[in-house]
């Protein structure tokens, strides 16, 4: 007998570009991993109540490894249903949950605003659970955006646990980088408190954006790339200038890990 499927039902919100900012992410940073796989598997974990962002998933990983496949993954199976239509070569619709229902380990699994509503305590047992589902080469990124995808906060994870945490947002909507901290995962959000390293990231982010206010003339990026040299003088920025150009920056996670984990 199937298992019951794991976890519970998200509210469903989605829209079409959502999770842009999150897929040329992991087009980037996991392209060789899916190039590398024999059978590149890529799970859209809790995708809602409509399938746009698999479908969009899927054209956005075929551009690093046309033989990327994606699986959409729902627990509630009136979604699934509803998705059904849409599956075509390469794109599957399948009634699961934080079991991941597949007969092979992926190579990638993205859970975006779906760990919202779980409390922190949570976080670690689900992160665990999904990590030992992935291929050897495999890659986790949970996180959560706002409605349009302007702004997102993602950690990206291995199958022995949780690497990066990526910054991202659309330049010009940004008043200063902790306007992103309503956008920090479960296992990050209710730590931006004084005393724990989310929130010393976001205040030294802010004061290194307000002393580039100079860069402003020349355009936000231009701001956002002399704000995030500035940081990683003090953090282990991860990335590099080609990433920071697209309003992104990503952090060791281990520098910003809750206090007393």
């Amino acid at each position: 007998m199937r298992q019951r499927p794991i976890g519970t039902a998200t509210r469903g919100t989605t829209n079409p570009n959502r999770l842009r900012r999150m897929d040329r992410w992991i087009a980037d940073a996991h392209g060789p991993a899916l190039r590398r796989a024999g059978t590149p598997v890529a799970v859209d974990l809790g995708y809602g109540a409509a399938p746009w962002t698999a479908v969009e998933l899927l054209g956005r990983l075929r551009t690093a490894e046309p033989r990327t496949a994606v699986a959409g993954i729902e627990i509630d199976p009136e979604r699934v249903a509803a998705a059904k239509p849409y599956e075509r070569e390469g794109l599957t619709f399948v009634h699961g949950g934080f079991e991941v229902p597949l007969a092979v380990r992926p190579t990638l699994i993205r859970a975006a605003n779906v760990l919202r509503q779980y409390d922190e305590d949570q976080v670690a047992e689900v992160w665990a659970r999904l990590c030992s589902r992935l291929d050897t080469d495999g890659l986790l990124v949970e996180g959560t955006c706002d409605e349009i995808g302007r702004r997102h906060v993602w950690v990206a994870l291995g199958p022995e646990g949780p690497r990066t945490v990526t910054f991202a947002t659309r330049l010009g909507s940004l008043e200063r980088p902790s306007d992103l901290a309503e956008r920090l995962p479960k296992a990050l959000i209710h730590r931006n408190v004084p005393g724990e390293p989310v929130h010393a990231f976001l205040r030294d982010f802010d004061r290194a954006w307000a002393a580039a206010s100079p860069y402003a003339s020349l355009g936000a990026r231009q701001r956002w790339i002399a704000a995030v040299r500035a940081v990683a003088a003090d953090w282990p920025v991860t990335d590099g200038v080609r990433r920071w150009r697209q309003g992104e920056v990503t952090v060791a996670w281990n520098a910003l890990r809750p206090t007393g984990h």
